[in-house]
């Protein structure tokens, strides 16, 4: 295998960022990604289930800690919106999907893991189109099934891609 310890080529980075903030710049940014995660896990808490968040209240005092997972099974259960269809709309939305496939013991979930250096504004607009999300899927569960709805591509067949990869490009001429 071409590197079977991995890509040692990321190490410098790490350690570079690491040196560049010091112990106390990581604390802030810590802080901050924590902070982040806290705003909108409460933002999205009356439109989605947050998992976990009692369990770690119980251990630190409140709150999640740097990410907040969605349990979208009740939305599932009341509209058949899939966390899939859920992320699919965020593309719609502008924004690349969140993690849905981890961690795997959380089934229909939706994993938001905001960084340090997110803004206020961009939280709330990302925690905006989330609130748009959860009334689409009560008002018209169609558009979050058929979603993306306004990119060039749309759904992709991922069951066929995995079964029978194209490993190969070639310039289809109709």
């Amino acid at each position: 295998s071409a590197a079977p310890l991995g890509n040692a080529g990321v190490l410098p980075i790490s350690w570079m960022y690491m040196r560049m903030m010091g112990s106390e710049g990581l604390t802030a940014a810590t802080e901050s990604a924590i902070l982040a995660a806290n705003y909108v896990a409460a933002r999205l808490a009356g439109h989605y289930a947050i998992h976990y968040s009692g369990e770690i209240e119980a251990l630190k005092g409140g709150g999640v800690v740097h990410e907040c997972i969605l349990d979208l099974r009740p939305l599932k259960e009341t509209s058949g919106v899939s966390a899939e269809d859920v992320a699919k709309r965020l593309i719609d939305y502008g924004y690349h999907p969140p993690t849905i496939y981890f961690p795997l013991v959380v089934k229909g979930s939706i994993m938001i893991e905001p960084t340090e250096t997110e803004s206020q504004e961009t939280l709330d607009e990302f925690c905006d189109a989330m609130i748009q999300i959860a009334r689409e899927a009560r008002e018209n569960p169609q558009l979050i099934h058929d979603a993306p709805v306004t990119t060039p591509v749309r759904r992709l067949d991922q069951t066929g891609a995995a079964r029978q990869p194209r490993l190969k490009w070639t310039r289809e001429t109709t």
